[in-house]
C-alpha cells in the first residue's frame, strides 16, 4: 500500500508517530502486535482498511 500511495516509510513514520525502525519491524512481519490505534493511523494515512495491510496465515 506504501507503494500504491507512492509515499516513502519515512513519510508514513512521521505520519502515524513511530520511529523508522518500528515501522521496518512491521513491514518485515517482525511485530509481536500492533495497537488498534496505530493501525487505525496506518490505514487513515494510506487511505486502506486493515484487511487491506494485513492478512491471516496459519502457522
Amino acid at each position: 500500500m506504501i507503494l500504491k500511495r507512492q509515499m516513502s516509510s519515512k513519510e508514513l513514520a512521521n505520519k502515524i508517530g513511530i520511529t523508522p525502525a518500528n515501522l521496518s519491524i512491521l513491514k518485515n512481519n517482525k511485530a509481536k502486535g500492533i495497537r488498534f490505534e496505530k493501525l487505525t493511523k496506518i490505514c487513515e494515512a494510506l487511505d486502506c482498511t486493515p484487511g487491506d495491510i494485513i492478512k491471516y496465515e496459519k502457522e
